[in-house]
């Protein structure tokens, strides 16, 4: 009775606090079916399994049998100006169960912002930087291009961060991935690639509070980028930084949802003519992330397919100290991994990793030392047309975590973390 008595105080003050709307409360049952313990496991609840979901603009507020708020977010994901699902991160023990209470606000609740996606172009040399959640980049609007010859965009292109770690995309036509390690869980400044003018500056390779670009690219195409292998021949997704015109007439960027728990993106590559051949393919991927993990999410597709070909997944290798390792993991996830100095001059250890299905999976590959595309392994996929492959890119670094040092303190995370991807949640919505 005097919990009971306790949680209907704290719904109460709660309440008090961001106006719910009391009558459309529903109870959420989360079990975890596997004997793995679960730290900060994405949940997602499609909208149509819930129930008296207020007319009016509302905000979930979610709440623990212990009167924690958990925090929580609606995406629309499919750009229809109508939320789609209910996500949040939450922590179960092995075989273990939690009961949530889920109720509506009329205004938005406060949370710990856990995730964050930065995109800012200018529109000429002499104008500053402004933030911007989509943009399009055709094939003669390269920063060597005739009547460009600037970098428009901050960081190159979108940058994403958790907690752990953060990346960005070269949307300049080179399509790689890069890694920000992160000394502190707070998301960096948005000023990250800009000056105090809203100049583009390359000010990130210098060590800050927060951490710094520390992961050396070459001419691979980064941590999770993607490549295609056209019978035996590797093709470059885009372009070098001296080219001219891009191999990809249209490149379109989205930020598709940003909120407190997570951030995603779309980017898609439409009529790519891989170099010397008269092919076109078109290239769908939408990179997500959430906390906790020194990883992020990517799905990617492909159309155009002739039924020789193999997507391909990188992983850079400028340092080739250390061989690469193919371990298997309960037979669901392969991991590619290696644990050297792929950072600038070769400072610090990083260990680089890509967890991939293995039901698509045929082996990999390293591309050549030098060239168009060189300096990476290349996880081999076997795609179907527009048929999506969901994969995962991590990235250890020894100034984030100390126990990335160790090669084997890297390799079991990254197979705990295939665990935890692995285990099944049963959500029961009452």
């Amino acid at each position: 009775m005097e919990r009971k008595l306790l949680l209907i105080s704290f719904f109460s003050f709660s309440c008090s606090l961001v106006s719910c709307v009391a009558t459309h409360e529903q109870e959420i049952v989360l079990t975890n079916q596997s004997a793995v313990a679960l730290t900060d496991k994405a949940i997602a609840i499609k909208r149509n399994a819930l129930q008296n979901i207020p007319e009016k603009d509302a905000f979930p507020v979610l709440v623990t049998q212990n009167g924690d708020t958990v925090s929580v977010q609606t995406d629309d994901l499919d750009g229809n100006n109508e939320w789609d699902e209910l996500f949040f991160v939450t922590n179960l023990p092995p075989n273990g169960k939690q009961t949530l209470t889920l109720t509506w606000a009329d205004t938005k609740p406060a949370y710990p912002v856990r995730t964050s996606v930065r995109f800012g172009k200018r529109t000429s040399q002499d104008t500053p930087v402004k933030p911007i959640t989509s943009d399009t980049l055709y094939a003669n609007q390269l920063p060597k291009s005739a009547g460009y010859g600037y970098q428009p965009y901050q960081t190159d292109g979108p940058s994403w961060e958790n907690d752990k770690v953060g990346f960005r995309h070269y949307f300049d036509g080179r399509n790689a991935k890069d890694l920000f390690g992160k000394r502190a869980p707070y998301m960096s400044p948005e000023t990250v690639g800009i000056n105090a003018a809203g100049a583009v500056e390359d000010n990130y390779h210098v060590m800050e509070a927060w951490g710094r670009d520390i992961m050396a690219v070459g001419n691979s195409p980064g941590i999770g980028g993607l490549a295609l292998m056209i019978g035996d021949s590797l093709y470059r997704l885009g372009v070098l930084p001296n080219d001219t015109v891009n191999n990809v007439q249209r490149t379109s960027f989205q930020i598709i949802t940003e909120g407190p728990v997570r951030s995603v993106m779309q980017l898609q590559y439409n009529n790519w003519k891989p170099d010397g051949t008269t092919r076109s393919y078109s290239i769908k991927e939408k990179p997500a992330i959430w906390p906790s993990m020194y990883a992020y999410q990517n799905t990617a597709s492909i159309s155009g397919l002739k039924g020789d070909e193999t997507l391909l997944i990188s992983m850079n290798n400028l340092d080739r100290t250390d061989p690469i390792k193919e371990i298997n993991v309960d037979d669901q996830w392969v991991v590619l991994l290696t644990h050297d100095r792929e950072t600038y001059n070769k400072e610090w250890i990083l260990g680089l990793a890509l967890i991939v299905p293995k039901e698509s999976y045929q082996g990999f590959a390293e591309a050549p030392t030098a060239g168009r595309l060189a300096q990476a392994y290349l996880a081999k996929m076997r795609v179907q047309e527009n048929q999506p492959i969901t994969y995962y890119a991590v990235g250890g670094w020894e100034l984030s975590n100390e126990a990335f040092k160790d090669s084997a303190s890297f390799q079991q995370y990254v197979q705990d973390l295939a665990r935890q991807l692995t285990a099944e949640v049963e959500v029961q919505v009452n």
